[in-house]
């Protein structure tokens, strides 16, 4: 049976773990008259920026000695005050990269050097099944100052888990290991599929000479980032109004998306002119937004690379489609926006006059799926700027160019109805969004002929 073992520190937690754990203790009253750490915070700063040192593991194997004489059952309960404060710093991505394993029938286990008492409590509270860590000697319910086995780290990690696998029936052939750090290596290189998380520089060149894959939790992957900067972040200041000078932009109603956590925001599509108006919603929320887009936007040079830089999901409806809909879904577990037309496409001809909006189920199946909110943003007068028809946008109305009109309506709760009914939740995100249309796009007319053609494919005219 193959197991998976993952490191804590800027692994499974996006930095240390150590300042959690010293407010604990001194909660509990362990650091009574003892004088914090000097340089504390900058010590562990550097540690989330590069990584592990020798110095500083020194420090923490000499860390035993200080803890003499104290109450194992007062580190333990520092351990449950920690806890749910270590699962803020959780990084996005883990959660759903240990549940596929699990489904896969693999046990997760934690390897750390951290002290078990510390650790044991937060790792029963995300589920995992196993502990291998730093065990401090105890006699009379109370610490001696010695470590009891191995200091897990480097050598003595692999020592540990080799003693747990050995017990536990853990194939390690058939078994995963994480890490970010060179110094566990020697797990690394024992186990059958070894991988880099957010690897300080010396395991990033390990690990590329070795052909291990470099992982990154806190963001999907492709997407490049930099001390916690993703394309987005550079991106951002850019995408203005000013920047599309032949429109003028009217966006209400950007308040009604949630600051934190999971949301669908769902839009209707009338031009290719669209993205620009949803990147400038996107800009104004503040955080990342993943969105879906068709394979073709991901294959065209250049363009493409920005989409998946972006953090974009190609939907390829002739492959599979449920693809797409899965890594939306773990971007929605990860608390993550995600950006979707359920409408799939621009209408064509007649089609796109019809005062109702028609829109496939995924959207609805995602909110089914995670229960996050879906929150309807109306679009208006994109199809001015960039026509059906034409394969640029207007460019030459500078100052004076049609008005795009945005409104983001209030979230709605459509997990309930879409996990029984998704084309009954569909029909209600659609009226939604037309809710938000200006009054003429709800009065039923006959199209002239010209409009018809302007809102239609010029290689479907040529017919």
């Amino acid at each position: 049976m193959g197991a998976v073992f993952v490191d804590l520190d800027r692994t499974l937690l996006s930095g240390a773990s150590g300042l959690v754990l010293s407010a604990a203790l001194r909660a509990e009253g362990l650091l009574d008259g003892r004088p914090r750490l000097p340089g504390e915070r900058l010590l562990y700063g550097v540690y989330d920026a590069v990584g592990e040192s020798v110095p500083f593991m020194a420090m923490v194997r000499a860390a035993v000695r200080f803890v003499r004489g104290w109450p194992v059952e007062s580190v333990r309960r520092a351990g449950e005050l920690a806890a749910p404060e270590l699962l803020d710093l959780l990084q996005p991505y883990a959660p759903g990269v240990l549940a596929e394993h699990r489904a896969a029938g693999r046990r997760i286990v934690l390897a750390t050097t951290s002290p078990v008492d510390l650790v044991e409590p937060f790792a029963r509270l995300i589920g995992l099944d196993d502990v291998i860590a730093t065990r401090y000697e105890q006699s009379g319910g109370r610490y001696t100052g010695r470590i009891e086995g191995s200091f897990v780290w480097g050598v003595g990690k692999l020592a540990a888990v080799r003693e747990r696998a050995a017990t536990q029936g853990y194939d390690l052939a058939e078994s995963h290991a994480y890490s970010d750090s060179v110094f566990d290596v020697p797990l690394l290189g024992s186990v059958g599929h070894a991988h880099a998380v957010q690897p300080d520089l010396r395991l990033r060149l390990v690990a590329t000479m070795a052909r291990w894959p470099i992982e990154h939790w806190d963001r999907p992957a492709g997407v490049p980032g930099l001390a916690g900067l993703e394309t987005y972040h550079l991106l951002r200041p850019f995408v203005r109004p000013e920047a599309f000078p032949y429109a003028r932009f009217d966006v209400q109603g950007v308040e009604n998306v949630p600051a934190r956590g999971p949301v669908l925001l769902a839009s209707n599509h009338r031009s290719y002119f669209d993205v620009v108006a949803l990147a400038i919603v996107a800009a104004r929320i503040g955080r990342p937004v993943r969105f879906l887009g068709k394979r073709e936007l991901f294959d065209a040079p250049g363009l493409g690379w920005l989409a998946r830089a972006l953090g974009g999901i190609p939907v390829d409806r002739d492959d599979d489609p449920a693809r797409a809909l899965a890594a939306a879904r773990q971007a929605l577990q990860a608390g993550e926006p995600v950006m979707i037309m359920p409408q799939g496409t621009i209408p064509r001809g007649r089609a796109f006059f019809e005062p109702a909006l028609r829109g496939k189920t995924g959207c609805a199946r995602l909110a089914a799926m995670t229960g996050a909110p879906v929150v309807p943003i109306g679009l208006w007068g994109t199809e001015a700027v960039w026509p059906r028809a034409a394969k640029l946008p207007t460019v030459t109305t500078v100052g004076t160019g049609p008005t795009v009109r945005v409104r983001v309506g209030d979230p709605l709760d459509l997990a309930a109805e879409a996990a029984t009914d998704p084309a009954a939740a569909t029909e209600r995100l659609m009226a939604a969004i037309v809710a938000l249309l200006p009054p003429e796009a709800l009065v039923e007319r006959e199209p002239t002929a010209a409009e018809i053609a302007r809102a239609t494919p010029s290689s479907r005219r040529s017919r």
